[in-house]
């Protein structure tokens, strides 16, 4: 009995896989159109959960504009004196050093001088011109009186005696430019003693804060030998960025933070805008004066002046509804009962506690001002799993 082989054409064959496998495809196909899509920025919580968060519409807020600037102290130049020798001469002694404190006509240092030797001779001789001009004119009028000379001889003597009285009162006025005290000059007239020594006196109470003398040096009228300076009033000195220069005026109110006092803050008001523009560094100074009574600010500390001007309403967050995530800032926008949605967000500086929206949800937007911290956390637990 024969038997006959029976083989399925090839194309039949094909045509069946192919149709098997479109049919698998389009299963899978279904499949993952029936499953949804997670969105990692929306968080859904429990009604218990959803408590624990505090929700404010995002309003306007009456906001100071704020700038800081960076600064450092400096003397108020008001009252600092430069103080130098009034005559020409050999520097012998030096009395005072940078941070001594001195008072109005304490000698800083001592001079010595040719030229001071002959102001008190010029003084002397003054003097006793003087006093024989006087007895001249008391002679003239004994005499007048016993009718021995005339009436032109006496006023004579009282005209050489008013000149040499002219004369004293100049030498006089010499020797305290020259730095010579009252008491020293009333010693020279009474003894007739030489001081062979000037004194370079402070003029102004306060702090040496520069000495450009030493002992043997010698010393012309002119030269800057010490500074003092009275700083129980000090200045904020900044540097203003040229394109905020608009923003400040005078009067403004300022707040000074200094790092070397800590948490510490003073407060003044901006009393001095630069008219011209540094090309150095393309910013204008602006300056403000503060009380230093316990003279904690020393010159050339760092500072920043906060620099603060008129309130305007403008769109904020408080500092707490803000999370930083990829290095950018967000907030949560409720968008149902228990959902919310992590928002970036573009923001200003802080200013007292808010900071300033430049650009994302619009007004009235409901958003967790408490909590955000703590969602965010349960966003990423949700991420996670």
């Amino acid at each position: 009995m024969n038997y006959k082989t029976y083989r399925l054409p090839a194309l039949p064959l094909a045509l069946l896989a192919a149709l098997l496998i479109t049919g698998c495809g389009k299963g899978k196909d279904q499949a993952a159109t029936a499953t949804p899509d997670v969105d990692p920025n929306l968080v859904i919580v429990n009604a218990e959960m959803a408590r624990n968060f505090k929700l404010a519409p995002l309003a306007l807020q009456a906001l100071d504009t704020e700038r800081d600037v960076p600064g450092r102290i400096e003397a108020n130049e008001q009252l600092v004196t430069r103080i130098g020798a009034s005559v020409t001469g050999r520097v012998t002694e030096v009395l005072a050093e940078v941070g001594t404190r001195v008072q109005a006509g304490q000698v800083l240092a001592r001079i010595t001088s040719p030229e001071l030797t002959n102001a008190q001779l010029t003084y002397l001789r003054a003097h006793s011109g003087t006093a024989q001009a006087e007895r001249a004119v008391e002679r003239a009028r004994l005499l007048i009186q016993a009718d021995v000379i005339g009436t032109a001889e006496l006023q004579r003597r009282e005209a050489e005696l008013s000149i040499a009285r002219a004369e004293l009162r100049a030498a006089t006025d010499q020797l305290r430019l020259l730095g010579v005290p009252d008491g020293q000059i009333d010693r020279l007239r009474e003894k007739g003693q030489l001081s062979s020594f000037a004194g370079i006196t402070a003029t102004r109470s306060g702090v040496v804060i520069e000495r450009k003398v030493s002992q043997g040096q010698v010393a012309q009228p002119g030269d800057p030998l010490f500074t003092v300076a009275d700083l129980s009033k000090v200045w904020v000195v900044g540097a203003l960025p040229e394109q905020d220069a608009a923003a400040v005026k005078m009067g403004q109110k300022v707040e000074i933070k200094v790092p070397a006092l800590g948490e510490r803050q003073f407060s003044g008001r901006v009393v001095f805008v630069s008219d011209t523009i540094s090309l150095d560094t393309r910013s204008l100074t602006v300056r403000t004066q503060v009380d230093n009574a316990d003279r904690a600010l020393k010159p050339q500390m760092l500072a920043t002046l906060r620099i603060i001007g008129q309130a305007r309403q403008q769109l904020a967050l408080p500092e707490a509804a803000v999370v930083r995530d990829n290095d950018r800032d967000h907030v949560f926008v409720q968008t149902g009962p228990g959902q919310f949605r992590l928002t970036p967000v573009e923001l200003a500086p802080a200013a007292r506690g808010l900071r300033p929206l430049l650009k994302g949800p619009a007004a009235g937007t409901p958003v967790v001002v408490e909590g955000a911290f703590h969602l965010n956390n349960e966003r990423k637990r949700a991420e996670l799993e």
